[in-house]
């Protein structure tokens, strides 16, 4: 006699339940940060980091109410929004470009990205600019390209992110670039450095920066190791991969 219990169930079916699993201990984190910082739990948007992980992974991510999506790499990530809208074609998610990204690749990010979150650039934000107003003119997407400034917080060129030197005249020329609209800023907490001081430092740069640019109201800090710390110095986004799709990428192609 075959035993149809809990053994029988497929890989589907148990990667489904690991991922809920891990959205609903992630949300637990944000529901404790919020109210220890004294903040309004929809004041923190979750952006599920979806990188290395297949579009079967997104859809049980949209099936499970989740509407925001990072990638790195277009070259995997153009492939994965088509299977996405093959897989879940109601759905309507919102998607986040994050690292570096290179200009060559603006023209095919711009027909799917909702925001990019790692520019660090002037050649880039007027790389971006360029490429959205020909999506918007094709009629591949009907608004304005989002984008943050990524700031390095420790000046290392090899994370990413503009000097904070740097940082006035990006936000100016991202204000002024056609067919794209600032929204803030972007920041990774150094390696090895205490976190509440890096994201301290951030916040202190966002308020300056929303000075001159009220709308620039988005704040993206804070990943799986360190979101706790992001929601007490004012993050609006925090971007979580590993806490919630556990360490199981894709092959490479």
């Amino acid at each position: 006699m075959v035993n149809m219990g809990a053994s029988s169930a497929g890989p589907a079916d148990a990667r489904g339940a690991e991922i809920s699993a891990g959205l609903d201990a992630v949300h637990q984190r944000l529901r404790r940060a919020c109210a220890e910082a004294g903040r309004a739990e929809d004041a923190v948007q979750l952006l599920a980091v979806t990188k290395n992980f297949p579009a079967a992974d997104v859809a049980h991510l949209v099936d499970l109410g989740c509407t925001a999506f990072g990638e790195a790499r277009e070259q995997e990530a153009t492939p994965k929004v088509a299977e996405l809208r093959a897989l879940r074609p109601h759905s309507h998610p919102r998607w986040h470009v994050l690292g570096r990204l290179q200009r060559n690749k603006a023209r095919q990010v711009a027909r799917w990205a909702h925001r990019v979150e790692s520019v660090d650039s002037e050649r880039l934000l007027t790389a971006l600019g360029r490429a959205a107003g020909k999506s918007l003119e094709e009629g591949e997407r009907s608004t304005p390209l989002e984008v943050l400034i990524q700031v390095s917080l420790d000046d290392d060129p090899t994370r990413g992110g503009c000097a904070r030197s740097e940082l006035d005249a990006l936000t100016d020329i991202a204000a002024e670039t056609d067919h794209l609209r600032l929204r803030g800023l972007m920041a990774v907490a150094p390696r090895d450095s205490d976190p509440d001081e890096a994201f301290a430092q951030l916040h202190r740069l966002w308020v300056a920066v929303r000075v001159r640019f009220p709308d620039a109201d988005q704040l993206s800090a804070g990943m799986s190791l360190d979101l706790e710390a992001a929601v007490r110095h004012g993050s609006t986004c925090v971007r979580v991969g590993t806490a919630l799709l556990g360490s199981r990428p894709i092959a490479s192609t």
